[in-house]
């Protein structure tokens, strides 16, 4: 069991954990993650460490609640535990002396950026942040973001903060207006990261993605996070979860992420039909116990 120390939103169904995990926070790097299981019947979900503090032997994590298991760790507040967290996982960034560094997250993308753009900052790049949401309370880690880059842009789909458009666009200005761009780092929702891909192609820019596929184990066995990149097929877990954004086949990595998309959907409409009939209990982690288990009845029926 893992204790959470601190639990607060910062926006809408996105939540910061900060868990004891001494062992994890020691020994991880920038780009790595863990796998979460909420309790004992629960899915493993894998989610990138967006911070860690050695001394104090913690790990943060930002979860957006989009489906079932995340809204159920949604749920949890300082002082719950979760059942597992399996870490650190995955290759670290590779982090160099690139020269002008461009880090971009989109929306909880941002998270799983921050702590590569920390890095990338510290050896020495001169380092530009681009933040793209939906609106403005979708904006996440702003000032955290600052604090480590040179320059920062913040782009919006309704224009209620920053720049209205796409973080495609802040980028292409940049790009258009001369300036020598060395690296790009792209982490968000699969259409963004495709279309940065696309937009620094020409350029011949190194430019590198972080994926999230379907993921089970973390290590490789199940085969589930497969990506292909160039004419290889590569495991997210054990071989990225970064790649060569010029080499991923985004069409097919947006294909196997929805091939569940009907379960995921189901299991959502009955965790909230479960939240909405759940009954009175005496303390918090108890509720939590109760959900679970009538999540698990749903799911033993025929």
């Amino acid at each position: 069991m893992f204790r959470i120390v601190e639990a607060r939103f910062l926006g809408p169904e996105i939540k910061l954990f900060r868990i004891e995990a001494p062992a994890i926070a020691r020994r991880q790097k920038p780009g790595q993650f863990v796998i979460v299981r909420v309790y004992e019947a629960g899915e493993r979900i894998p989610l990138t460490i967006a911070d860690a503090d050695a001394r104090a032997g913690t790990i943060t994590i930002i979860v957006q609640g989009v489906g079932k298991t995340t809204r159920l760790l949604n749920r949890k507040e300082a002082g719950d535990f979760v059942l597992d967290v399996v870490g650190p996982l995955g290759k670290p960034s590779e982090i160099a002396r690139y020269g002008t560094a461009v880090v971009i997250g989109g929306g909880v993308g941002t998270a799983i950026a921050h702590p590569t753009a920390r890095a990338l900052k510290e050896a020495g790049n001169y380092v530009v942040v681009i933040l793209g949401a939906r609106s403005r309370q979708y904006v996440i880690l702003e000032d955290e973001m600052r604090r480590i880059s040179d320059e920062l842009y913040v782009t919006t789909d309704d224009g209620s903060q920053g720049q209205r458009g796409l973080v495609t666009d802040a980028l292409r200005q940049m790009l258009e207006s001369g300036r020598r761009v060395d690296y790009v780092l792209a982490i968000g929702p699969i259409p963004m990261m495709a279309a940065v891909a696309e937009l620094t192609r020409p350029y011949g820019i190194k430019t590198v993605v972080s994926v999230n596929p379907i993921m089970v184990d973390g290590t490789g066995m199940c085969g589930g996070c497969r990506v292909q990149v160039g004419q290889e097929n590569k495991f997210a877990c054990v071989d990225g979860p970064e790649f060569d954004a010029h080499l991923v086949n985004f069409r097919l990595l947006a294909t196997r992420n929805s091939m569940y998309r009907e379960f995921e959907q189901r299991a959502l409409a009955e965790f909230e039909r479960a939240a909405r009939t759940e009954p009175p209990a005496a303390g918090h982690e108890c509720r939590m116990l109760a959900l679970a288990r009538a999540l698990e009845s749903e799911g033993s029926r025929p």
